[in-house]
């Protein structure tokens, strides 16, 4: 039994306000199928009690992982014996790709993906709004790959999921070998740059086509986490050049693949 969690894009993101320790934002959240980890249940040899996780040993420290706080988070919502049952028989596999610190929601995916495929294999019975609930307490991004949309603008604190519809624009993409750590970037935002939030304006980009944005605006334009990300990150500004833009709190840049 094995699941795809593919990356996401952030085509702007606008912060329009705080929320306590959180920033309140509107966002165009795109999935990005081509790449993606992979969330495969395996058959353990033998039947033992625990959740066991794979392949992520290097990545993350097991309770700190995103898929262990799926887990949890489950388990209190009240289906702690159904959970016992399954993953006695059963250890969760990841195959990681999509890279880490680089704007792409690599650990939210996976917890998206664990959660669908839980509702599905464990029959659940949740609702897609009650899980995406649920995943907002593993992490802000986990809405939306709950929902698995290929567009939507996320809003909130990325609780607010409202599809999207458009063809999305064929996407190339790079990541630079700049790791950008999202707390230090959204720390950097409300010390240096909250004064500058418009949510008028930002409001505005909910409206447009992914494909027009991406050909009429520029890179700060579309996000509010470039600029406290290169102060961050020097390394970072020669790759934002042209048509590129930032994904997220970064360092991955896209643009539009035009053919021909």
């Amino acid at each position: 039994m094995t699941f795809a969690a593919p990356a996401k894009i952030n085509i702007f993101l606008k912060i329009t306000g705080t929320r306590g320790a959180y920033h309140e934002l509107a966002s165009r959240f795109v999935r990005v199928d081509a790449l993606h980890d992979t969330l495969t249940f395996m058959l353990k040899p033998t039947p033992r009690a625990g959740f066991e996780l794979e392949g992520m040993g290097a990545v993350c420290k097991f309770e700190e992982n995103t898929l262990t706080k799926a887990y949890r988070v489950l388990e209190a919502a009240g289906f702690k014996t159904q959970l016992e049952d399954f993953f006695a028989q059963h250890a969760l596999h990841v195959k990681k790709v999509i890279p880490q610190g680089a704007g792409l929601g690599g650990g939210s995916s996976d917890a998206g993906a664990f959660l669908r495929a839980c509702n599905g294999l464990l029959n659940l019975g949740l609702s897609v709004e009650a899980l995406a609930t649920l995943g907002a307490k593993v992490g802000a991004d986990v809405p939306f790959f709950v929902y698995d949309v290929a567009s939507a603008n996320v809003r909130g604190i990325g609780e607010v999921i409202e599809p999207f519809e458009e063809n999305v624009p064929f996407l190339e993409w790079f990541t630079p070998p700049v790791f950008c750590a999202t707390p230090e970037v959204y720390k950097a935002f409300r010390k240096d740059f909250l004064q500058t939030i418009d949510p008028y304006k930002a409001n505005e980009l909910l409206t447009c086509k992914s494909e027009a944005l991406l050909r009429e605006r520029e890179a700060h334009a579309l996000n509010d986490l470039l600029a406290p990300a290169l102060a961050l990150y020097p390394a970072l500004a020669p790759y934002v050049q042209g048509a590129w833009k930032m994904s997220g709190s970064g360092s991955t840049l896209f643009r539009i693949q035009d053919h021909g």
